[in-house]
């Protein structure tokens, strides 16, 4: 009985949720409402912010309203977690981000920069 409770318990700590769950997930197709999450544990992504647009994986454009935050590029920001579609961290290392980005003043420039 004893070891019976013992792989209950174990078993369970596999279906307790401690973060956001980490997906392979192609940086190019993000788009929609983010938070800049303060932990990196939390966070779906870390992300460099480039200096320069030639090196960046994606362009973005930020939108001011949500709802146009609607093809790959254009990302929302929010101050709460409930409205978010994805968190991110931003990374002060290059070579510990999954992706990097560049802000545009275009939104005709959004997206990905491959």
């Amino acid at each position: 009985m004893l070891r019976v409770l013992f792989y209950i318990i174990a078993l369970s700590g596999l279906f307790i949720n401690s973060g956001a769950k980490k997906t392979a997930y192609d940086p190019c197709k993000l788009f929609g409402t983010v938070y800049v999450e303060k932990n990196p544990h939390y966070a779906h992504f870390k992300v460099y912010e480039e200096d320069s647009e030639a090196f960046a994986d994606l362009l973005i454009y930020e939108e001011e309203n949500r709802l146009y935050a609607d093809e790959q590029g254009l990302w929302s920001f929010t101050d709460k977690k409930e409205f978010a579609d994805f968190y991110i961290y931003w990374e002060k290392s290059r070579g510990l981000a999954d992706f990097t980005i560049h802000f545009t003043e275009f939104e005709s420039f959004a997206g990905c920069n491959k």
